[in-house]
């Protein structure tokens, strides 16, 4: 108590605490993203394998999760070192290199530490000291995680979705961000709203448009948010969305039949509307108001 009092007293201390974890999730973060979808895809060749009677068994050394093994050089296979795997302050000393044979290491590494540190300052400086500031930055962190692995395989995983949902609900068990009542429908809200847009534009094309991953992460930001913000949410999602698909086909040549991953735009209007939604209501309906 004396601990969280001092925090209170000193908003300079707390966000500082805040934004270096932040810092050290972001760098864990990076794993999550890099590992888990392989992790996913062990699991199902080991499934395939069971339903074909294959044999499952393994190597000792093939354990692989988010702890074992190290972390090591993809090309030289080298483990890093803890000195080397110091948040962004180890990738511009090694100049984005490996030490051991000077393999590129990939930008996102540090960008990913940096914004999960960013936004964690964000949540905490905008609603301070308090038990809802932890369950927020816990939000902020999964969405986090679900856009770097949707920009990669373009795959939003039920081991991070599914959960999501329920803590959204337990969180709002208390109201803390927002009542019980509105998570519940936000949830249901959140998850049919894309299934319905996802069937009729399957029935009207023939096509897929988008994956049952969205859905569920649109039901997990209803169960955080509550369903008032899901206008909002998928209003932001869709306009940058296309914002930026028009940009990539137009600038970059994009083939058009290539798809976006939906996930982090969906991830990043939800954020926005935790962070900055009220403001944005207001000035909405003083617009309409005036």
């Amino acid at each position: 108590m004396e601990f969280i009092d001092l925090l209170s007293r000193e908003p300079w201390l707390f966000l500082s605490l805040c934004t270096f974890v932040g810092l050290l999730v972001g760098s864990f973060l990076n794993v999550v993203i890099h590992r888990l979808p392989l992790m996913l895809e062990r699991q199902w060749q080991r499934d395939c394998k069971e339903l074909l009677s294959q044999s499952t068994e393994e190597p000792d050394d093939s354990k692989f999760n988010l702890i074992t093994p190290r972390s090591r050089c993809p090309q030289c296979q080298v483990m890093v070192s803890a000195g080397d795997n110091i948040p962004v302050i180890s990738w511009i000393w090694l100049r984005g290199k490996c030490r051991h044979c000077d393999t590129r290491i990939s930008i996102q590494y540090p960008l990913f530490e940096i914004m999960c540190a960013a936004m964690t300052f964000a949540v905490a400086f905008n609603f301070s000291v308090s038990f809802e500031a932890i369950w927020a930055i816990a939000f902020t962190w999964a969405l986090i995680a679900l856009s770097g692995i949707d920009l990669n395989t373009k795959l939003l995983p039920d081991d991070i979705t599914l959960p999501l949902i329920w803590l959204g609900l337990a969180c709002n068990m208390f109201g803390l961000i927002t009542d019980l009542h509105s998570a519940v429908l936000g949830a249901m809200a959140g998850y049919l709203i894309l299934w319905l847009v996802y069937q009729a534009f399957r029935i009207t094309t023939g096509k897929e448009g988008m994956g049952y991953g969205d859905f569920k992460l649109l039901a997990a930001i209803g169960a955080w948010l509550g369903w008032q913000h899901l206008p909002m949410v998928i209003l932001l999602s869709s306009l940058i969305g296309a914002i930026v698909g028009i940009t990539l086909i137009i600038v970059m040549g994009r083939d058009r039949n290539i798809p976006i991953p939906f996930g982090p735009y969906l991830a990043g209007a939800g954020w926005v509307s935790l962070i900055w939604g009220h403001q944005i209501s207001e000035f909405y309906q003083g617009i309409i108001g005036a």
